[in-house]
């Protein structure tokens, strides 16, 4: 028998060893403890038999070259303590790189100054691999996009919205431009909405021979200017950039081509467009393809410009009666006499090639299912590479196929995630695999799919998730009251009884294209967890207008953003609220951006099933979000005026009875503070009550330092009170 003292320990150590079991907000958000890990910045090289990869951290960090099949280290190429004995510094922190042509020579980056999502600045140092010897390209201004040419003798980057080339075996520094200016004249990077809407910020590009440099200029002048202010200073001071809000002016865009030997540049002149989405050099410097779109963007057409006499034809057209997405998946081939590009004018997205009139097209995949990532084309096979959600909308597969249409070849596991980098042979490539129950997996396999080793399991991971106490994410389906079929995910509570009653917290996006419902471990899914080890049920319910099940089921939402949607996440609820388990009086949902917005419009339109609401960096009316992304799917203001307000959430607040808790980031450049700054001003109106949380400074994904623990804290400690 034990002794009392015996007994007392026997029990310390039994509750020491459940609440080790159970998540934290400080394992997540402030220890780390959960972090993945994965295989990152890793290059293939010319050669397609070796990559690069950084090891270590900025301040101690190496360039290694490793051997593709048997995964040995061949070389330390470059380390940081390098850089900072030929900079002549003490400590020198690598934040990228990038290869000459020739593979001997790098330029470094540092200094990195993050911009808006993709854009940064920096300093930029070519290295000399075989000297050892580095040396700053500019010296008076950091520099953005510093990029080699082609045969490696120059060097062309973007200093004060300017495109300068450098030269380094001259020292000699050439301005091809010289209107830039902030505000009003952008050279050779993009604008804020063409970066966040078209997502890229790169606006110039070297032709295969370095002959030429084809370039973005943005006219900002007649774009409204948005006020920002930020608070770090005894007087705040105003952050001012152009942002073209829905129906307002935007940029005037324009090409240009300049010509690296003669110093001079020529115009491209097109008709009839708002648009331009991407351009691209063919395999051959005498032409360029150029996309146009009208703003309404239901129109597509990609011409080839001859750079000789910048005459231009029209090799493809395409229109929609809704709205056509861009992508960078035009990719010419087969000695520049064909060209790919993936459409979804079937219905779904898949791929086609076409010849460079843009006839005799081909259909190389086809079927009721959606192609992914295009990731290239391999000459040697003639064979093409990409994702598919081929057996099942909630998976990504990776394929090959002959480019000529024909039979598909599975590369992957067929369930779960998967995602691929490959060597620039196609005769490798690394596979990133997961599921909604298992962290990711890197493999490295030969192109016809062989495993040839692992390069990253998280086994320490997978064997801290068997500790603890976690559900598995269990996938389900249902109808709607008008027969409408919706995907979706629950992790319950691990001591589940189908006798009790449990709260549900449903999460949401819901955006146009989007996908939450995936087998995928998602973002917040340890946070879910540990909501789910505190007695909640956690769903999530793809409504219609989301990605994944073709152009039909995602462009119902066309126009009337929001009303759909929110009429299925309601009917979601009500959905879980009839199952035996769920306590219907305590439903919430929750959503980030798009997703904030979601939240909003659900708990006010949905109040007779929705008790409390989160909203993070919400839209909260879409006449204060950008040009290119509202108008794609919603049209014009001038033109849906009520297609903009009726299901905005600041136009329904009279109807709010549960909880609410709206955050924002007093920073963020994307959907603008204004949004909850409006929406408090119609809360209080119509004197309703509700939660509200501000970060200083902190720009949409409201990060850095303790801001993610703070948040975290304050929604748990929301949900724990109000659900």
């Amino acid at each position: 028998m034990m002794t009392r003292s015996q007994l007392t320990i026997a029990l310390s150590l039994m509750v020491f060893a459940l609440s080790a079991q159970q998540i934290t907000l400080e394992d997540i958000w402030t220890k780390g403890s959960y972090r993945q890990q994965s295989v990152y910045e890793l290059r293939s090289m010319n050669d397609g038999v070796h990559y690069t990869t950084t090891d270590g951290k900025p301040d101690s960090l190496e360039i290694n070259k490793y051997s593709y099949e048997t995964g040995e280290k061949v070389t330390t190429l470059l380390t940081s303590q390098e850089m900072a004995t030929m900079t002549g510094q003490e400590e020198f922190s690598v934040e990228g790189y990038e290869f000459s042509p020739n593979e001997k020579k790098m330029l470094i980056r540092t200094e990195t100054e993050n911009i808006y999502r993709h854009s940064t600045i920096e300093n930029y140092f070519l290295v000399d691999l075989e000297a050892k010897s580095a040396m700053r390209i500019y010296n008076d201004q950091k520099q953005r996009h510093a990029s080699f040419s082609p045969d490696g003798s120059k060097i062309a980057c973007v200093v004060e919205n300017n495109i300068v080339i450098f030269e380094p075996a001259q020292s000699k520094t050439t301005t091809i431009t010289k209107d830039g200016a902030q505000n009003q004249i952008i050279n050779g990077y993009t604008d804020w909405v063409y970066e966040e809407e078209f997502a890229f910020d790169k606006a110039f590009f070297w032709s295969p021979d370095g002959s030429k440099i084809a370039y973005y200029r943005f006219n900002e002048d007649n774009v409204r200017q948005f006020n920002m202010q930020t608070f770090t200073d005894l007087y705040p001071e105003d952050y001012l950039y152009k942002y073209p809000k829905a129906g307002e002016d935007n940029s005037i865009v324009t090409i240009h081509i300049y010509d690296v030997k003669s110093g001079n540049t020529s115009d491209l002149n097109l008709d009839q467009y708002e648009y331009i989405p991407r351009i691209k050099w063919t395999e051959k410097s005498e032409f360029l393809a150029v996309m146009k779109m009208p703003r309404l963007q239901n129109q597509l057409e990609i011409l080839l410009v001859e750079t000789s006499t910048m005459a231009t034809k029209s090799i493809y057209k395409e229109s929609s009666s809704t709205y056509i997405e861009i992508s960078n998946d035009l990719t010419f081939y087969n000695d520049n006499n064909n060209f790919i590009w993936k459409s979804e004018k079937d219905g779904f997205f898949h791929l086609y090639s076409f010849d460079l009139t843009g006839k005799n097209e081909k259909q190389i995949t086809k079927g009721d299912w959606e192609v992914g990532d295009f990731k290239g084309y391999d000459p040697k096979s003639n064979q093409v590479f990409f994702t598919a959600s081929k057996n099942d909308p909630m998976n990504t597969e990776l394929y090959s196929a002959p480019v000529s249409g024909g039979d598909m070849k599975l590369l992957s596991p067929d369930n779960g995630s998967n995602r691929a980098s490959f060597s620039t042979t196609f005769d490798f490539y690394i596979l990133y695999h997961n599921t909604a129950n298992s962290p990711m997996r890197v493999s490295l396999h030969s192109k016809e799919g062989k495993e040839i080793r692992i390069l990253e399991d998280n086994a320490d991971l997978n064997a801290l998730m068997e500790g603890l106490n976690l559900s598995e994410v269990e996938f389900f389906d249902f109808k709607t009251s008008m027969g409408h079929s919706l995907n979706g995910w629950m992790i319950k509570p691990i001591d589940f009884d189908k006798k009790k009653k449990y709260p549900v917290l449903m999460f949401v996006y819901g955006g146009p294209g989007s996908q939450q419902v995936t087998n995928s471990m998602s973002g917040n899914y340890w946070w879910h967890q540990m909501l789910a080890q505190q007695g909640y049920i956690v769903a999530c319910v793809d409504n219609r207008g989301t990605g994944g099940r073709g152009a039909e089921f995602k462009t119902q939402t066309y126009k009337q953003l929001g009303k759909l949607e929110t009429e299925d996440q309601i009917e979601g609820a009500k959905y879980l609220a009839n199952q035996s388990y769920v306590d219907g009086s305590r439903i919430g949902i929750w959503g980030w951006s798009y997703g904030g917005y979601m939240s909003s419009l659900s708990l006010m339109k949905g109040a007779e099933v929705f008790k409390a609401a989160i909203a993070v960096a919400p839209v909260t009316n879409w006449r204060f979000y950008d040009s290119i992304y509202t108008e794609r799917y919603m049209g014009l203001p001038q033109e849906n005026g009520s297609g903009y307000d009726d299901n905005s959430p600041i136009n329904h607040v009279d109807k709010l009875q549960g909880s609410y808790l709206l955050v924002h980031g007093t920073g963020d450049d994307n959907v603008h503070y204004q949004n909850s700054v409006e929406m408090v001003d119609a809360l209080v109106k119509a004197d309703k009550q509700f939660d509200y949380a501000i970060y200083p400074e902190r720009n949409h994904g409201i990060y850095g330092g303790n801001t993610r623990f703070h948040l975290y804290t304050k929604m748990t400690n929301f949900i724990m009170e109000k659900l």
